[in-house]
């Protein structure tokens, strides 16, 4: 049966605006009929990719999303002496593999029309395919030279996880083996105006008292509530059935899920927040978040959103529990205030997980 880990966690984050809309405001969203400020799973999923338990613990398994994989081949290959018509005729037959191109604008090489999510053996064999094309071999056509390049699965952590679609080749998706969902507050919150000022260094009072420019920037803060899902056998599936690389993806997605933050807005706020409280659960059982537990506004007459919100929480699971059967094999409980547990606690509970 699929093994399955489950992630909440509860993450309080102060004056802030780390993910924000077309307005530039922090992105809101209207639950139980109260306002509430969200940040996207995708801007959750890009702040995990950029930690270092990704980049660097996982340095060589991660792929790269681009449009640029045209410009990227062209340079690799005049930087080897390759004459740069060869080396542009080169790189846009690999690019093609990937995705179709836009024209060529101002005399640079052809874009893809949409991003494409791409693995390390998947550069290493579109490079390796430019090689022997400007060494004059002859290759095969389209359909056989993306076989020669594109993989279903492969050693690419963030690919197996959050999934691919190349638009123009669906036989090389990738289904998404962890769903994120969006985070939110669980009590009412609104975005705020800051108003305010840039004083021009070398300006005199002579010449004016004022300001030198005046902006406004939205800012918000609360209790955020975030839910994500691991299917363990579909991660192993995606990275060709490598156990340890898939063990070492979990354990950098519990810490990175626990420390990451969209970084929108961050010099200016300095935000940088931890989950206060996180519970991992494992096991076979149909995946349920908890995120029912908020769709009533949690409240606090002492100001302890962060302990009203726990408590909120594991009432919903207990209750979800007696009504539907034990959610999960086993679970662990990260609480800061509390004491109870460590990271490394959690991030071994789930690299069990792979090998169960």
């Amino acid at each position: 049966m699929t093994i399955f880990v489950q992630y909440h966690l509860l993450t309080p984050y102060p004056a802030s605006n780390p993910n924000r809309d077309d307005q530039g405001r922090p992105k809101q969203a209207t639950i139980g009929g109260h306002p509430r400020l969200r940040l996207s799973s995708q801007s959750i999923k890009r702040a995990v990719r950029e930690t270092a338990f990704f980049t660097q613990e996982l340095a060589g398994h991660c792929g790269t999303r681009t449009k640029q994989i045209a410009e990227q081949i062209e340079k690799r290959l005049t930087a080897r002496n390759v004459a740069p018509d060869s080396a542009r005729d080169a790189a846009t037959r690999v690019a093609a593999v990937f995705s179709k191109l836009e024209p060529e604008k101002d005399n640079a090489a052809s874009r893809a029309k949409t991003l494409a999510f791409v693995s390390p053996d998947e550069w290493a064999f579109a490079e390796g395919l430019a090689d022997r094309i400007v060494a004059g071999e002859q290759v095969p056509a389209e359909k056989e030279l993306k076989r020669l390049v594109l993989r279903k699965a492969d050693g690419a952590v963030d690919i197996a996880m959050f999934g691919r679609m190349l638009a123009d080749d669906p036989d090389f998706n990738r289904e998404a083996a962890v769903q994120v969902s969006h985070a939110f507050t669980t009590h009412r919150a609104l975005a705020e105006d800051d108003w305010f000022t840039a004083v021009d260094d070398l300006k005199t009072r002579e010449d004016d008292a004022g300001a030198g420019h005046l902006g406004e920037s939205g800012f918000g803060s609360g209790v955020y509530y975030l839910y994500a899902c691991v299917n363990v056998d579909l991660l192993t599936q995606n990275l060709a059935g490598d156990r340890p690389l898939a063990q070492r993806g979990l354990v950098a997605l519990t810490h990175a899920l626990a420390t990451a933050t969209p970084r929108g807005k961050q010099n200016s706020f300095a935000h940088h927040p931890r989950a206060h409280y996180m519970r991992v659960e494992r096991g076979t059982q149909q995946p349920r978040d908890l995120s029912g537990a908020f769709f009533k506004s949690v409240t606090a007459g002492d100001g302890d959103l962060i302990g009203a919100s726990i408590t909120a929480l594991e009432d919903m699971a207990a209750k979800l529990d007696a009504a539907f059967g034990p959610a999960c094999d086993a679970a662990r409980v990260l609480n800061v205030a509390k004491g109870e547990n460590r990271l490394q606690d959690l991030a071994d509970f789930t690299a069990a997980a792979a090998y169960a």
